[in-house]
């Protein structure tokens, strides 16, 4: 089939993102053709036969920003400007949506969380109107949804609370919902009396990954960890979920000056820059800023973690709340040691269950004997191995590309 595929941005490092490009590299792989309509490729290398850059689907797009603050943030008194204009933005896009399935004899679209979660209001509102005008086949690839995400995605307007109901998710008649957890599958049927299909974010576990090469040997001094020190890595964006003051806190426990704290991510997705700059002031607190490293300008895009993997001991993932988690199955996927906390509504009950061994805290409670525990693994590298090794086999047997091709044959038969 001829699949095209609708996305805010490809090519980065968030996880709809990341997921999507093992999705085209699957259906690829069972013979589909597979066509991209994006407002932003990053990192990637555009081909204009199967991809079309619509820049208006852009999170950072001014439809998209506009739209946001004018429905959640910084809303007018009379909310109906907002949605006629939501609604005359959609039809435009709508019809661009149109003629490129047009020109490219699309069969089926794939949305990637656009029309889940209402983070570009006129793209998800057009998605649904290509959907009613065209009669086409649809797999939504749902991450998350509005309800998930406190008082994001909440306006003061009821009549605009209302838009996004009727909205999103995208119920019609005929579409098919992959949603990434137990907790989705359980909230579609209680909510909507549909049945979705559970597809766990995967990796490809046939390749080589974070494994120390001729290329890779700097990456840790080049951002300031020397010969002698280790390396625990935050390989995550900066934003307040990924509970990184947590990270940030152990590294201040173990009271080790040679134990250096690796931060990947950027904060592009932090308003205002408001949780980095109280990471900033932490570090200042605890004198740690000669041990925690912003390594963000080291790594362009996800085809460098491989790199930042090859060299650390273990890996802290201390979030609150995820989707899923992609950062664990890294961390799996590269051999790594993992602490974790407890992340709703996922972690247990879709990925701790399946038997990794990690040191896992709750409510993000770092405890003396969690920290005991952590420090017995750090150093001591044959057990880093170990674990290492024993988790890679669950990995490879519960979140590979073969339970991905399992998933997609059912999903993609119409």
């Amino acid at each position: 089939m001829r699949i095209g595929i609708i996305i805010g941005r490809i090519g980065g490092v968030d996880g709809v993102a990341l997921e999507t490009e093992k999705w085209i590299s699957v259906l690829k792989k069972l013979g589909h053709k597979v066509f991209i309509m994006s407002g932003e490729f990053e990192s990637w290398d555009i081909d204009y036969e199967h991809d079309y850059l619509f820049p208006a689907l852009s999170f950072f797009s001014v439809e998209a920003e506009w739209g946001q603050r004018k429905a959640f943030f910084h809303p007018d008194n009379d909310p109906d400007p907002l949605l006629d204009h939501v609604e005359n933005a959609s039809n435009m896009i709508e019809k661009a949506m149109k003629d490129w399935v047009t020109e490219k004899k699309i069969d089926v679209l794939l949305s990637e969380n656009a029309s889940a979660l209402p983070c570009h209001l006129s793209m998800g509102v057009a998605i649904k109107k290509l959907i009613q005008n065209t009669g086409l086949p649809i797999v939504t690839h749902d991450h998350d949804f509005h309800w998930e995400r406190g008082e994001r995605y909440v306006s003061v307007h009821p009549e605009i609370n209302q838009y996004v109901d009727d909205n999103f998710p995208l119920l019609l008649p005929y579409v098919k919902h992959a949603v990434i957890n137990t907790f989705g599958v359980e909230t579609f049927k209680n909510r909507f009396d549909i049945d979705a299909t559970l597809v766990p974010n995967v990796m490809d576990f046939s390749r080589s990954y974070g494994i120390p090469t001729e290329e890779n040997k700097f990456f840790l001094k080049d951002v300031g960890v020397a010969q002698d020190e280790i390396a625990l890595l935050q390989v995550t964006r900066i934003v307040r979920r990924k509970g990184i003051e947590t990270a940030i806190s152990l590294i201040d426990k173990l009271q080790d000056k040679k134990l250096k704290l690796v931060i990947t991510g950027n904060n592009n997705d932090d308003e205002n820059k408001e949780y980095y700059n109280e990471l900033i002031d932490q570090i200042h607190d605890l004198n740690l800023s000669s041990q925690v490293i912003f390594a963000a300008h080291k790594v362009l895009d996800h085809k460098d973690l491989s790199d930042v993997y090859a060299h650390g001991r273990a890996c802290t993932y201390f979030s609150t709340y995820e989707g899923f988690g992609n950062a664990f199955v890294e961390c799996v996927l590269a051999k790594k040691p993992i602490f974790v906390n407890n992340y709703k509504p996922v972690y247990m009950q879709d990925i701790g269950s399946k038997g990794f061994e990690t040191v896992m805290i709750e409510d993000s409670n770092l405890t003396d004997k969690h920290v005991q525990q952590m420090s017995e693994i750090i150093y001591n590298p044959d057990r880093c191995r170990e674990i290492g090794e024993n988790n890679f086999k669950l990995g490879q047997q519960h979140f590979s590309f073969d339970v991905l091709e399992s998933k997609l044959q059912h999903l993609f038969t119409f």
